[in-house]
């Protein structure tokens, strides 16, 4: 069984935005973190899980992932993603990383398991530090997702 742990953070929602994960499997662990100039907490915390899932290099074990974020948990285990498919992701934000999750997700055998943020939980906490360090790094890159959907949302008919 793998245990994935995740975590995203933004400064200012939006602002300069990270992400930390943690991968633990049969006593190995793998940490990483990255960042983007401006995006958004959910942003984050939904790449968080995709970079995970696109680190494993099999699909033969069942994955456990550990959140702090309702907004992604909630997304996938009430069926609110399925909705957003059907409904072209009207009115919805993210419909980029969301396409992204729905086409790696299907190949693992994938729990999710909310955590209490801030908490008790030592992963999860890890994840917190990786994600706010990586969001502090100077020269970040852009979020292309994020500035994009920034760009046509704020256009001008004329």
């Amino acid at each position: 069984m793998v245990h994935v742990y995740t975590d995203g953070a933004a400064s200012g929602n939006p602002g300069p935005g990270g992400l930390g994960v943690v991968l633990l499997f049969n006593g190995h662990r793998k940490e990483h973190s990255e960042g983007f100039r401006r995006t958004t907490n959910n942003r984050m915390e939904l790449l968080a899980v995709i970079r995970a899932l696109q680190f494993l290099k099999t699909t033969e074990h069942p994955v456990h992932v550990f959140s702090d974020s309702k907004y992604v948990i909630d997304s996938i285990t009430k069926g609110w993603l399925k909705t957003w498919l059907k409904t072209g992701f009207k009115g919805k934000k993210n419909k980029d990383l969301w396409l992204l999750y729905h086409s790696i997700a299907p190949k693992f055998n994938l729990t999710f398991h909310w955590v209490k943020g801030h908490a008790s939980n030592k992963e999860n906490n890890r994840c917190d530090e990786l994600a706010v360090a990586a969001c502090r790094n100077p020269n970040l890159p852009i979020d292309v997702g994020y500035e994009e959907s920034q760009s046509t949302s704020n256009s001008s008919l004329w």
